[in-house]
């Protein structure tokens, strides 16, 4: 009898993972089913840009099955609950699904009802808006085509969120577009965040901070938000500051898959516990979980999902097998943030490493400055999408290493450092 694998969810990375497991696993030996509860595809990163014209609705979407590989299972279906003890996964029409292994890479979804006041209909999609959906981002197109200025604010309601440099990009971004149409001067640019600065990483957050600063972006860091009050058109922190706005664009709580919760399978965001090397369940030895459903302390971007992967199918080809898993993650991460102009950043680090200066991949050649504003980073960023639909998706080779190269980066020296090396 044939060995299951089920993989849940359809994004970027279950789908990466049912290309790579379907070229190594014996077809005699394992049959692989992916489930889903649409067959609408999203590419996600062109989110952030629709709102601006770079792209339309019907570039950003294809159907899932598209690509899956033949000989895969494709179920239709949302999920109810996964019974871990029993090994099945409960699908809503009542189907019930066993499996041997388990893949858990249903993602994370934006949550506004998270947030008092947030969804309020008298300000959702009227003047509170997200790009994280593909129907928020094209009433935010329509709303930023009618805006004549005032305060226009850029929001994050708490950490982590998919993607956590796009905020910063839109903020870029709008102060690009009002320059473009001679307006800025009537709009007022706030950028709001939980965080202590721009960003999470020290020299990153500063250079960010600092372009912020030039392009005249306020930073009101440390805002933790209690709840928006419709009326006022205001959001009140916790520690009861207050933030009125004409324009709201927030990135709402993200949370993972509601049948993560009902599982009892994540914590409190619904995501998964899991070895950030390995991503194999802390406490069930058959189920893993990948992409933005798990809690490793990485980015949850389609970089990380991309280089996760790749490490995930050489390991689980040797778990499965009875060898120890020896291709451990270290947390890589590889984003463009778009700055506006036509340009644009990349930033490049791991668990350990923090955003550095540099080139990317090559040294001195590059082609791509790191930390730094240029226009090869923003066609880089462009370029991406036909990289995402024709190569990534379909697990094949894309020539960037999974495991973070210090190849081309200036690493920074402390002045500490620097005293006890003169000193010994």
């Amino acid at each position: 009898m044939k060995r299951k694998v089920i993989v849940l969810g359809g994004g970027t990375a279950g789908t990466m993972v049912v290309n790579k497991l379907h070229k190594r696993l014996d077809s005699k030996n394992w049959s692989i089913t992916i489930v889903d509860k649409d067959n609408e595809h999203i590419y996600q990163p062109g989110l952030l840009l629709l709102p601006f014209g770079v792209y339309e609705a019907d570039e950003l979407v294809k159907e899932r099955d598209h690509f899956f590989p033949a000989g895969i299972e494709y179920i239709q279906s949302e999920i109810e609950k996964v019974d871990p003890h029993t090994n099945t996964v409960y699908l809503a029409d009542g189907k019930t699904l066993v499996y041997d292994q388990l893949v858990i890479a249903t993602g994370t979804t934006p949550r506004p009802d998270q947030t008092e006041g947030m969804e309020d209909p008298a300000i959702w999609h009227k003047s509170v808006f997200d790009f994280f959906t593909l129907a928020g981002s094209i009433v935010l197109k329509d709303a930023l085509d009618k805006f004549q200025g005032g305060r226009f604010v850029v929001h994050i309601s708490e950490m982590p969120i998919k993607c956590p440099v796009a905020p910063l990009e839109f903020a870029f971004l709008a102060d690009a577009y009002f320059n473009e149409r001679k307006m800025r001067d009537k709009v007022e640019i706030i950028y709001v965040t939980p965080l202590e600065g721009a960003f999470t990483k020290p020299v990153c957050s500063k250079q960010l901070g600092f372009m912020l600063k030039d392009r005249n972006i306020s930073l009101e860091p440390d805002f933790v938000i209690e709840h928006i009050d419709a009326e006022t058109k205001t959001m009140v922190s916790m520690d009861e500051r207050e933030i009125p706005f004409d324009l709201l664009v927030t990135i709402p709580v993200n949370m993972g898959a509601d049948f993560i919760g009902r599982s009892g399978l994540g914590d409190d965001l619904n995501y998964i516990p899991v070895n950030k090397e390995t991503f194999l369940s802390r406490e069930f030895a058959n189920i893993f979980a990948l992409g933005d459903a798990s809690d490793i302390p990485a980015s949850k971007a389609g970089s990380v999902a991309h280089f996760a992967v790749d490490m995930f199918a050489e390991n689980f080809v040797d778990y499965v097998n009875g060898r120890p898993m020896t291709h451990n993650f270290d947390g890589h991460t590889n984003c463009f943030i778009e700055s506006g102009n036509g340009k644009g950043l990349l930033i490049d680090f791991n668990y350990k490493v923090e955003p550095l200066t540099g080139m990317f991949p090559l040294p001195i050649v590059g082609p791509f400055p790191l930390l730094k504003e240029s226009r090869f980073n923003h066609m880089g960023k462009l370029a991406f999408r036909w990289i995402y639909w024709n190569l990534l998706l379909k697990g094949r080779w894309i020539p960037l290493p999974s495991l973070m190269s210090m190849a081309g980066k200036k690493q920074v020296v402390k002045k500490e450092e620097v005293g006890a090396n003169a000193s010994s």
